[in-house]
């Protein structure tokens, strides 16, 4: 089974960081900059897993998550936050985030977190 991600974060370059780091392993169906796109995306695409940023202009990843989780309890959700955020994760774990890794990350933490969720 190939493993459809949907990657969510502001930045274009972070979103190519991830990209890279699992598109040989799983499939990358679309790409989103914000929680108003993500969810948009899931209503258009196959998705398995969605690596979230938690800080984004308008819907945050929180928000995003929770509304999504509500449409499609079946879909994982990983979040991708820096340290100063850790504090925040209780709010994302209760909008129904399955995992999170911490920025900066190595492309294998992402690829396991991947699987963590998925197996």
């Amino acid at each position: 089974m190939t493993v459809k991600v949907l990657i969510v974060d502001n930045s274009e370059v972070m979103r190519e960081v991830l990209e890279e780091a699992i598109k040989e392993e799983f499939s990358v169906v679309a790409e989103a900059e914000n929680g108003a796109e993500a969810i948009e995306a899931v209503d258009t695409y196959d998705v398995d897993v969605i690596m979230m940023d938690m800080v984004m202009p308008g819907i945050d990843g929180v928000e995003a998550t929770a509304t999504i989780k509500e449409k499609a309890p079946d879909i994982k959700v990983i979040f991708c936050t820096s340290v100063t955020q850790q504090e925040r994760m209780k709010p994302a774990i209760e909008a129904g985030a399955d995992g999170y890794i911490m920025k900066p990350f190595e492309n294998s933490t992402i690829r396991e977190a991947i699987h963590d969720v998925v197996s």
